[in-house]
């Protein structure tokens, strides 16, 4: 074993044993997410939570802004890493590892390790996409390299304390194909995180403990 695979998995080690990341690895293990069946020709996808420790120790969260692209109902938004399964994906759990390599220039299966995933879920609007979307949660190496393909226009790391905030939730207005929608918001700084994302951060912390207040809105749905 090499001194780098001792270092990855020390560093891995570490952050799982934070409280916080302890009690999320229990939380999976007693109530593994939900799969949804749905039939064979419905398009499907995955998400990757990425989790990494800040020098404090703390665990952090990646987030990205999508690049606009028309046509791209998702455009512009924040997110997690992810996209939809291909032919030659064996699983979700690859999907998800794939397209974060191809997004953000790191290889989970060899800067980290996969915890488990959270429930499936779809959008509400029967203007997107028909698709199942399935979030995984994995733990990386602190410096790790972030190299941002064509498709992420931005990438940040947002602390698990500044997400179980409070204050941070809400509801705000927000624009999608030219309507105003009243939505249910996570406001981080100058972003603003709604719709699949938010309702994805919504299921993370309740794994946390730390559930937001209220429900997810979307008045438009």
């Amino acid at each position: 074993m090499t001194g780098d695979v001792v270092s990855i998995d020390h560093a891995i080690d570490r952050l799982a044993s934070h409280e916080l990341i302890d009690r999320l690895i229990q939380a999976l293990r007693d109530h593994p997410g939900r799969e949804i069946e749905a039939p064979e020709q419905t398009r499907r996808a995955a998400i990757l939570l990425v989790l990494r420790a800040r020098p404090s120790g703390e665990p952090e969260l990646l987030m990205i802004k999508r690049a606009e692209f028309d046509g791209d109902p998702w455009s512009g938004h924040i997110a997690c890493p992810g996209g939809r399964m291909e032919r030659g994906d064996r699983n979700l759990a690859e999907t998800a590892v794939r397209e974060t390599r191809e997004e953000m220039g790191f290889d989970v299966d060899r800067d980290g390790r996969i915890l488990g995933h959270l429930d499936d879920l779809s959008p509400r609007s029967p203007l997107l996409p028909s698709i199942v979307i399935r979030p995984y949660i994995a733990l990386v190496r602190p410096d790790v390299e972030l190299v941002l393909s064509p498709e992420v226009a931005s990438a940040f790391w947002v602390p698990v304390s500044q997400l179980s905030e409070q204050r941070s939730w809400g509801v705000g207005m927000v624009s999608a194909r030219g309507e105003e929608r009243r939505v249910s918001v996570f406001q981080h700084g100058e972003h603003t995180v709604w719709g699949l994302t938010e309702r994805v951060l919504r299921q993370f912390l309740t794994y946390l403990g730390a559930a937001p207040p209220g429900e997810s809105i979307d008045e438009m749905r």
